[in-house]
């Protein structure tokens, strides 16, 4: 529990627990649950900023709407856990992101409180609307809340489900979190007043009534009303672009004010009409969080903390992160060629672009939460002998697949892939771990595919891809740190399509992509040590394959071992492919492909996952002594 007194929250488990009290409580409840919430993360870390933005907003919600049997959607979940401390999971809210502990975002088998799961962003209007459609569908009475904020807002696949929703009459209420729009006190007052007298009557849009009440107030008081309807909206003429879209707006209201929300709330809870509304909230994002005022870490994500000063507990790093080192080595490269661009899909410290950004402004390019732009972006840029570096985490690339097909692929256009988040991704779960890239970019004709091993194998390919002008290319690599290798002042153009060897040995050869190279290299030492010399070979390269290579070690070896981390029907399918295709199985071969596990593993450690799957030094060993049909006992034996 809280190291601070929480009173108010200490008398709630479930909503019902507190929606007979008076504003009053409500506001001492919001003091508690901020005070529970910023205490848990200094505890698990995690998203702490956008959490603390919607606070009032949560207790608000649960306060008016009947949850579970009423819906709330939270776009992406970075800000449920507030809602998770109020749905009967504080006693394990000190268990986020941990392994068997809560999900960091919302999640279906939770808790029914959690009606649709979330990681990526701007699922929630679409979702949501399907809801609305289905209960009216089955004459079933239910509110249906989407709550999203104006990052996941700008994304194309909200305004799609706006547009739909606009031209039904279902019961959907769209709660717009802005959080990064400021508003003076008297514009802000004067919109919360305009924002009830809205909600409570049949009225087109706020800014008929707008117009309406500042004909009535003095000379300042018009310009206040002009000013809030200009805050807003940014389409103003010919119509609001949400009102346009078929919704009723209502807003900017305070979303840290109770006194305001609840009332409003409880209209649209009774309101006879249906038809969707959109409430738009100002809120400040990290409200009450314990950092220096200007502190960066108040936005979005921290690692565990000091309640009292703010000191995040970091982890010292033994070498730098892959991110670090495409961004140091993609700035080496643009320092020499002009013509090289980035480009993120609001993700620049994620991946790396931020530090580019630093060093080169006018050639980096954050499109927003719009991966199918990005990528379609980039196409254009490459189609006028510009270089694009587009720079995306395996998950989010998945929603622009399309376009990397028919905008890129066909067209054979060198856009140049940076694929961050490839593989487990620990305490983030099944919605971000990057377990199909290779999969849904190995099937494309023309796709250069490269993994590296180390951090300066990474350098090396960032060099590479810039000299790739006749196609596409994508270079996936972990989350975390390197191994600590000696890094050069500039990377080096591999040969494409060719891997190495790294160890030799003898009856076993091991083939590694990617970041498992150092596992692969562990339980070669092993598999010596029970007089089974064995090689191991660093594939560089998922497509084009090194077909002499492969073809190497299936000849000279008994047993040849992929290892990657991906899901079934990438890098093994093709060396698969390959092998059969040459006749290579005729001879007895024992081949034996390592990947993910066919499921969705939860969150947990990085480490864990890999034993889970079978990707550690202990599963490789496995593997092999199972294929040369060891006993059991001794593959334990040698697991040890």
């Amino acid at each position: 529990m809280s190291t601070k007194p929480t009173a108010h929250l200490d008398q709630v488990t479930w909503p019902w627990d507190f929606r007979d009290w008076s504003l009053r409580d409500l506001h001492a409840l919001a003091d508690d649950l901020r005070t529970e919430t910023i205490d848990a993360v200094s505890t698990t870390g995690g998203h702490l900023g956008a959490g603390l933005g919607v606070v009032e907003l949560t207790v608000a919600l649960h306060y008016v709407f009947d949850t579970p049997d009423d819906k709330i959607i939270w776009d992406v979940g970075h800000q449920a856990y507030p809602h998770k401390i109020l749905t009967g999971r504080r006693d394990r809210i000190r268990t986020l992101r941990q392994g068997g502990g809560l999900s960091g975002f919302t999640k279906r088998s939770e808790s029914q409180y959690d009606p649709f799961g979330a990681g990526h962003s701007s699922t929630s209007i679409s979702a949501g609307l399907g809801m609305a459609v289905a209960a009216k569908l089955q004459d079933r009475p239910m509110n249906v809340i989407s709550v999203i904020g104006d990052g996941s807002i700008s994304a194309g696949m909200a305004y799609e489900a706006m547009n739909n929703a606009g031209s039904m009459d279902s019961r959907l209420i769209v709660v717009l979190n802005d959080n990064d729009m400021s508003i003076a006190p008297a514009v802000g007052a004067m919109s919360n007043y305009l924002s009830r007298v809205v909600s409570s009557k049949q009225y087109r849009g706020a800014r008929d009534v707008a117009k309406e009440m500042a004909k009535r107030f003095p000379k300042p008081f018009q310009t206040a009303a002009r000013r809030a309807e200009e805050f807003a909206r940014g389409f103003v003429q010919g119509g609001t672009l949400f009102e346009e879209l078929g919704f009723l707006y209502i807003g900017p209201v305070d979303g840290h004010n109770l006194d305001v929300l609840v009332p409003i709330l409880e209209s649209l809870r009774d309101r006879p009409q249906d038809g969707p509304v959109l409430l738009h909230c100002v809120t400040e994002k990290g409200k009450g969080h314990p950092f220096e005022k200007e502190h960066t870490e108040k936005y979005h994500a921290v690692q565990k903390f000091d309640v009292v000063t703010g000191t995040q507990v970091k982890k010292k790093p033994n070498a730098p992160s892959y991110t670090s080192v495409f961004a140091k080595a993609l700035i080496k490269e643009a320092e020499q060629d002009e013509s090289i661009v980035a480009i993120t899909a609001a993700m620049p410290s994620g991946t790396g672009v931020g530090t580019f950004q630093e060093r080169f402004p006018e050639r980096t390019f954050d499109v927003g939460i719009a991966e199918q732009h990005a990528v379609t972006f980039a196409a254009g840029l490459a189609c006028e002998g510009v270089k694009p570096f587009c720079a995306i985490y395996s998950t989010f690339l998945q929603r622009a697949y399309d376009q990397v097909v028919h905008d890129v692929a066909i067209q054979k256009l060198p856009v140049r892939f940076i694929i961050d988040r490839a593989g487990f991704v620990g305490a983030d779960g099944a919605t971000h771990c990057g377990a199909f890239d290779l999969a849904y970019l190995g099937c494309l004709p023309g796709m250069t595919i490269m993994a590296p091993s180390d951090e300066r194998e990474l350098m090396d390919m960032v060099a590479t891809a810039v000299e790739i002008g006749d196609g596409p290319s994508a270079i996936r690599y972990p989350r975390g740190e390197g191994i600590g290798v000696d890094l050069a002042e500039q990377g080096t153009a591999l040969e494409i399509g060719k891997g190495r060897v790294v160890r030799e040995g003898g009856k076993v050869a091991i083939l590694s992509l990617g970041g498992r190279m150092q596992a692969a290299l562990t339980a070669a030492e092993t598999l010596e040590g029970h007089g089974l010399p064995a090689t191991v070979a660093d594939a560089r390269f998922a497509k084009p394959l090194d077909t002499d290579l492969i073809d190497r070690l299936a000849a000279e070896h008994e047993v040849l071992v992929t290892v990657e981390e991906g899901s079934t029907g990438g890098f093994s399918a093709m060396v698969m492919t390959h092998l059969a295709r040459a006749g290579r199985f005729d001879g007895g071969l024992k081949f034996r492909p390592m990947t993910m596990v066919d499921k969705f593993l939860d969150h947990e450690s990085q480490d864990n996952q890999y034993a889970q799957c079978g990707l550690d030094a202990k599963g490789i060993v496995a593997t092999v002594l199972e294929a040369l049909g060891m006993e059991a006992t001794a593959a334990a034996e040698a697991s040890d």
